[in-house]
């Protein structure tokens, strides 16, 4: 006799991703071992982070391959990454993009980064224009 399970979904509320905190737990406890390990990298992290939200509305963020990916109404574009002596701004259709300011690197099929070193390099390399052509990318593949 086989037995069968039947769930009753209806009524459950599947948050919108403007509902979603933009920070979770395993995203606190990432950002807690870099602060530990990598004040610098941590700093610039942070400001990533703090950029990503004053550019792009409703992102959400997720701990995934020792980073932090960043999607935006469902739709996955970059993510940050810390490094021993950078911060590396990733993205998954990076090669999609026209490169306006000469400042993404790497040479593969897809991916694309900005490497960052200092505070002043968000700025000086135009990280909140990479951002938004990057999520227009994404959802141009999507």
């Amino acid at each position: 006799m086989k037995a069968s399970l039947v769930l009753d979904v209806a009524g459950l509320h599947k948050p919108q991703p403007h509902e979603v905190p933009m920070t979770d737990k395993s995203v606190q406890a990432l950002l807690d071992d870099l602060q530990l390990l990598a004040e610098n990298e941590y700093v610039l992290v942070q400001a990533v982070r703090t950029l990503v939200k004053k550019t792009l509305k409703s992102v959400a963020e997720e701990v995934k391959y020792g980073g932090i990916l960043f999607s935006a109404g469902g739709v996955q574009f970059g993510g940050v990454f810390a490094y021993k002596a950078h911060v590396s701004v990733e993205f998954g259709h990076g090669a999609a993009i026209a490169d306006p300011y000469g400042h993404l690197e790497g040479s593969g099929k897809g991916r694309r980064h900005v490497k960052l070193r200092a505070g002043d390099d968000l700025a000086a390399k135009h990280l909140a224009e990479y951002l938004k052509l990057a999520l227009r990318a994404a959802e141009g593949a999507a």
